[in-house]
């Protein structure tokens, strides 16, 4: 049996979902997951960091133990290909221990402008992908090779649950505070819709920046201002008559995970548009807008017509095109040309 060592930031149920598909294709899946912005991110370690005046010099320390016990689980594994995400924690010399018995595939699960480390790990993999095609072009301009690897969907946690109320108008999923685009969008969506169920789940203004700011908030009735579990989104996005997604404004021909999300819990679906993801869902499957008022549009047509068929085309496509599985099927054929493990 083929050994998979999967590495990535412990962020979302991306690691587990990733080891899942892996074993589903009979490999032997290992997980090694970090944290940002040091390992480990414990809650006294966050403490530290947070009143540090040497935060460099920590962060330095972790990525160094860090390296240490990846290389030393790398040795005792023997893997026979190490799957990363992101990668950032990860120095050269480590990918090229790795690939001196392994083969290694990196996957940026994020802008390659978040991760500036990537433009000098790409060199030292054996494949690498983006989910962002601007991204991928971006590389292979630069001479390195890159491939479109889209996100996807963790079937398992999103899924359909029949007989469930739709009991909230509008709904969003995200982190808002480090996006003027989302703040600015669900504060008009709340504004413009006063008489319905708005919900906004996610980091609007956390209290830990800025007691102030938190406190003057606009609209807590509408920004709950936490963030919610894969189990407990996916439930909420079986209760939304309409599920709003706003990409981040690095992202640019790609969709991040809630596209595959929204869908594969057969939730009605209204999404900014970008070349990908209007190439993705074909006949009205889901709604896009280019500006406010389309915005607002195609939250009227959600509130006003029914779209659970649409919406049900749409939960059909993710769940057979674009699972983890497929992805890591995707993987397998660039990195061995094959789908299924070595013998």
């Amino acid at each position: 049996m083929s050994r998979v060592l999967i590495i990535g930031p412990n962020y979302y149920n991306f690691l587990p979902a990733m080891a899942c598909a892996f074993r589903e294709l009979g490999w032997d899946a290992h997980v090694e997951g970090y944290d940002n912005p040091i390992h480990p991110y414990t809650d006294w370690m966050r403490l530290r960091y947070r009143v540090s005046r040497h935060r460099e010099r920590m962060q330095q320390k972790s990525r160094v133990d860090f390296r240490r016990n990846i290389e030393a689980r790398f040795s005792a594994l023997h893997p026979d290909l190490v799957f990363i995400l992101n990668g950032d924690i990860l120095e050269i010399g480590t990918l090229d221990r790795f690939r001196a018995s392994a083969k290694v595939a990196l996957w940026l699960f994020d802008s390659r402008t978040k991760l500036p480390s990537s433009e000098v790990l790409a060199a030292h993999t054996d494949a690498f992908f983006c989910f962002d095609q601007a991204d991928v072009r971006w590389f292979n301009t630069r001479g390195q090779a890159a491939f479109f690897l889209p996100q996807a969907c963790d079937t398992q946690a999103y899924h359909p649950l029949p007989g469930i109320q739709k009991d909230i108008d509008i709904l969003f999923v995200g982190n808002m505070f480090y996006s003027p685009r989302r703040r600015e969008l669900m504060n008009a969506v709340a504004e413009r819709f006063p008489d319905r169920k708005v919900v906004a789940y996610g980091w609007y203004q956390p209290w830990f920046k800025g007691v102030g700011a938190w406190l003057r908030r606009p609209h807590k009735r509408v920004f709950k201002n936490v963030n919610v579990s894969s189990r407990k989104t996916n439930l909420l996005y079986n209760r939304a008559l309409a599920v709003l997604n706003i990409h981040q404004e690095h992202q640019e021909d790609g969709a991040n995970p809630r596209v595959f999300e929204i869908c594969g819990a057969g939730a009605w679906q209204i999404c900014d548009r970008n070349p990908y993801v209007e190439a993705l869902f074909p006949e009205g499957t889901i709604g896009l807008y280019d500006n406010q008022e389309e915005l607002f549009c195609r939250i009227e047509e959600a509130l006003s017509q029914d779209k659970q068929e649409a919406a049900a085309r749409a939960c059909r496509l993710v769940r057979t095109q674009h699972s983890f599985r497929n992805r890591v099927e995707a993987v397998l054929r660039t990195v061995y040309g094959i789908a299924s493990p070595l013998k």
